[in-house]
């Protein structure tokens, strides 16, 4: 059976992939069946490289992914299967992995995932016990070979396995998502610097945001080829449009995707049309499939499409299309935003990115280069008491926690000496716990990321507790959840402040121990019990991932 690592790897041929989202019920269900029926078609066509099957879009429960990938193998075709961490913790998203790979699904889109939607009885509990770099970690471990012994036991004999054996090493071939659709700097950049660690924890194929701006679209694959130490597959996202997708895009209730205004009102003129805009729509599309064919991207993904009729249209339309068309098409699909953000500087002679002439970024508090276009900074600038947290922050724990400086023998000697090692002399127990929900209404998580995030509290301020960067669902600099801004955002903020944006996720990919709850971070950190006590890879320790293209091109590598 051919998979997508075989069609990347084997070839250089443009491939076209097409989104199938799960229904709800058993797959007697009339709309799985339909969609079973339009797979099947898909599998029959031969310029339909794969068939990706989603994981509970939108938070809503649906038929689990595989479940209908086993039929459309069965029909011939190329099955991706999408796994997201909203819903399982680590050891249900390990369960879930051995059936995959058991089941012949080796090609897994990592997604950290949608906010739950309400289920039975009313909202779901998210977990985001990993998110997609925790995800694309394990999988990769999982590639290697994990131990034969159960985690966290001192004897296989628990197992039945012999001592040191390691479990046959699966085969996944993990990709990944990523978003530059944004409109502010403090939501671009960190977009970005997170893509760089999903690569180098494993992602082999990248897939983009739906998005409607050519600019953006060159924008991505000229950082990519700058900034990336290994070129990865880059896969483009052609979303289908007509009025009523046009209309919840831009209402953003669909996290991360965004229709300008400009757009909005194309799409409404259209669907007044006699046909309601179809033939418009579908020539749309299929004008960015070769903007994207034009630009280097290795395929596109289709969604929003119902029928393989559709998908026949779309690919007959790109096929008339002549070599250099694309390059015009660019200029009319370039629908961004006042005051958005942009990496790189507009080459004038085709409206795209010139990665020639990357952008310096705006200073903390002042104007940008004489020669540098004015681009949108960051959503919003901090407060007075929130620069003074923040500072207070950073000298404390400098002077608390720098390994063998200041207080740390002092702490480490305290801590081991307590009766309770985990929680430390009560009275320092207690200091912690007060100063830290005062300044950051701390949850007690036991495994603080605090350092990692600026002095920003992941587990009180982020809906879905990212550690290792921002997921993509904000809405200019907003949580696509609550009307708060990102921690992310404010983040990069802060240590652009200090001329130190470079060194956002410039740490090892946090995996949060869960059995530490309830205990002293303090202690943790002190006794070397927490994810602190493991280094970052070097290509992320000595410079991290640039701040903006103006920044060394080969700082990965370094």
């Amino acid at each position: 059976m051919s998979t997508l690592r075989d069609k990347l790897e084997g070839s250089d041929r443009f491939l076209v992939g097409v989104e199938l989202v799960s229904t709800r019920g058993t797959v007697e269900e009339a709309r799985a069946v339909r969609a079973l029926r339009f797979a099947r078609e898909l599998a029959q066509e031969s310029r339909v490289d794969w068939v990706s099957v989603t994981d509970n879009a939108g938070g809503h429960p649906m038929l689990a992914p595989a479940a209908l990938g086993r039929p459309i193998r069965e029909a011939g075709g190329t099955v991706v299967v999408h796994l997201s961490c909203k819903d399982f913790n680590r050891n249900g998203l390990e369960s879930t992995a051995w059936q995959l790979a058991s089941e012949g699904f080796h090609d897994v889109l990592a997604l950290t995932g949608d906010a739950p939607a309400p289920g039975v009885a009313g909202g779901a509990k998210p977990v985001f016990d990993l998110d997609s770099v925790g995800l694309l970690t394990l999988l990769t471990r999982m590639n290697a070979g994990l131990p034969a012994s159960r985690p966290g036991s001192s004897s296989s004999a628990a197992s039945g396995n012999a001592a040191g054996r390691t479990l046959t090493p699966t085969q996944f071939f993990s990709g990944c998502v990523v978003t530059n659709f944004k409109r502010h700097e403090n939501e671009v950049i960190p977009q970005l610097q997170k893509l760089a660690v999903k690569v180098a924890a494993g992602a082999r194929w990248v897939i983009n945001q739906v998005g409607y701006d050519a600019r953006k679209i060159s924008e991505l694959i000229a950082w990519t080829r700058t900034h990336l130490p290994t070129p990865v597959p880059l896969i483009g996202n052609v979303y289908v449009l007509n009025p009523t997708v046009a209309r919840l895009f831009r209402s953003q209730q669909i996290p991360g995707v965004v229709v300008s205004d400009e757009l909005a009102a194309l799409c409404e003129e259209q669907g007044r049309s006699a046909d309601r805009g179809r033939a418009f729509f579908l020539e749309f599309a299929a004008r960015q499939v070769s903007i994207y064919r034009g630009l280097g991207y290795r395929g596109v993904y289709l969604g929003g499409v119902h029928s393989a009729e559709e998908v026949r249209t779309i690919l007959d339309l790109t096929a008339r299309h002549g070599a250099e068309d694309w390059r015009s098409f660019a200029r009319e699909q370039r629908f961004s935003r006042p005051g958005e953000f942009f990496c790189y500087a507009e080459d004038p002679t085709t409206g795209l990115a010139d990665p020639t002439r990357p952008l310096t970024a705006l200073a903390a508090n002042g104007p940008a280069a004489a020669d540098t276009p004015v681009v949108t900074p960051s959503a919003s600038r901090a407060s007075l008491g929130d620069r003074l947290v923040y500072r207070f922050s950073k000298f404390t724990h400098t002077a608390m926690f720098t390994p063998d400086r200041g207080l740390w023998k002092l702490g480490e000697r305290l801590t081991t000496h307590a009766a309770d090692p985990k929680q430390g002399p009560g009275w320092m127990r207690a200091l912690e716990h007060v100063g830290k929900s005062a300044l950051f209404s701390c949850r007690d998580c036991g495994d603080c990321s605090l350092p990692d995030i600026a002095f920003l509290c992941p587990e009180s301020a982020c809906a879905k507790n990212q550690r290792n960067g921002p997921c993509g669902g904000t809405r200019d600099g907003l949580c696509e959840v609550g009307d708060f801004p990102c921690i992310w955002s404010r983040a990069y903020d802060r240590l652009k402040a200090e001329g130190r944006a470079d060194t956002l996720l410039a740490h090892a990919p946090v995996v949060q121990d869960q059995s530490l709850r309830g205990t002293s971070s303090w202690a943790n950190t002190w006794q070397r019990r927490d994810h602190l006590a493991t280094p970052a890879p070097p290509h992320l320790a000595t410079t991290s991932t640039p701040t903006n293209p103006a920044s060394s091109r080969d700082s990965l590598s370094s």
